[in-house]
């Protein structure tokens, strides 16, 4: 039997910023999920009130303009923020919360959520951007018991990290030796989750990304 126009369901579309050398690792992750149309902010126009879910990234520093804190010492920020992109993924992060859509956010697409949220970062630590610690899982994580996604380490690798906390933030997750937050979830909405460290490395993160994707594809229902 024909299927008709009515019956085909739409692809759900994805909202993202990916920096080119990241493309490769979430290129993996989205080939498992073909379903999914991904629109990249870095390389294209995305029509952000089509997107059906929104997914942060990692990258450099957030441009001081969009801190809701001081800079005392401008020196310890990256040398490549880009105020583009943040003001892009500050827009999208209200849009997709307006909207109830699912939302993801990796290493400084947490840092870009809780800012978002009202909250603030540490603006340089020490001890969280060693070389290993970016390709191999040896963060040990503690985890608070209703976590929604438990690991007992993590490959974590940054030099900044939350302060305090965004609106309605709760924590899931810290470092077991410093307590700096990994992870935390938004209260009493559908699905916001963001992490510190970088489950598109590895794909003994592959639950997460399965949690998101299936959100993503029941709000386009």
């Amino acid at each position: 039997m024909a299927i008709g126009k009515s019956q085909i369901r739409p692809m759900p579309n994805l909202a993202t910023w990916i920096r080119q050398k990241d493309a490769k690792s979430f290129r993996t992750i989205f080939a498992k999920h073909p379903e999914i149309k991904v629109w990249n902010a870095r390389t294209r126009n995305v029509p952000i009130d089509e997107m059906d879910g929104l997914l942060l990234s990692g990258g450099s520093d957030i441009s001081p303009e969009f801190l809701r804190q001081d800079v005392p010492d401008p020196s310890v920020l990256d040398k490549q923020i880009d105020p583009d992109r943040d003001r892009w993924e500050f827009q999208a992060v209200q849009n997709a919360l307006s909207r109830g859509l699912p939302i993801l956010a990796i290493c400084k697409g947490l840092q870009v959520f809780n800012v978002a949220l009202g909250g603030t970062l540490k603006l340089d630590i020490k001890g969280h951007n060693l070389p290993e610690q970016k390709q191999r899982d040896v963060q040990p994580l503690r985890s608070a018991r209703g976590a929604s996604h438990r690991f007992p380490k993590v490959n974590s690798a940054h030099h900044q990290a939350i302060d305090q906390l965004g609106d309605d933030l709760e924590v899931e997750a810290w470092a077991a030796h410093d307590g700096i937050i990994e992870q935390v979830r938004l209260r009493k909405y559908p699905f916001a989750l963001a992490v510190q460290y970088h489950p598109e490395r590895s794909r003994f993160y592959d639950s997460l990304f399965d949690d998101f994707f299936a959100r993503l594809k029941s709000s386009k229902c």
